[in-house]
């Protein structure tokens, strides 16, 4: 039994484009991850608490939760 060419190249191009698919998540959600751990620490360095915006998820973690301040006071004037 032989293996024709074509479906080789098939078998190939379909493992190269599943791989590819298999790792894209990964790496989207460690990039999402170490953007929300900046911003985290970023709120907290200013005195706020990164919390969601709303109940939309746009895998950006800039327009998905914004740093509330706590405990703010009036700054300046007499």
């Amino acid at each position: 039994m032989t293996v024709s060419h074509a479906v080789v190249a098939a078998l190939l191009l379909a493992t190269a484009t599943l791989g590819g698919c298999a790792t894209a998540p990964g790496d989207g959600q460690d990039r999402y991850t170490t953007e929300l751990d900046r911003l985290t620490a970023d709120c907290r360095a200013r005195g706020g608490v990164l919390a969601p915006n709303g109940s939309a998820t746009t895998g950006r973690p800039e327009l998905d939760y914004a740093c509330r301040i706590t405990g703010a006071t009036r700054l300046g004037g007499s």
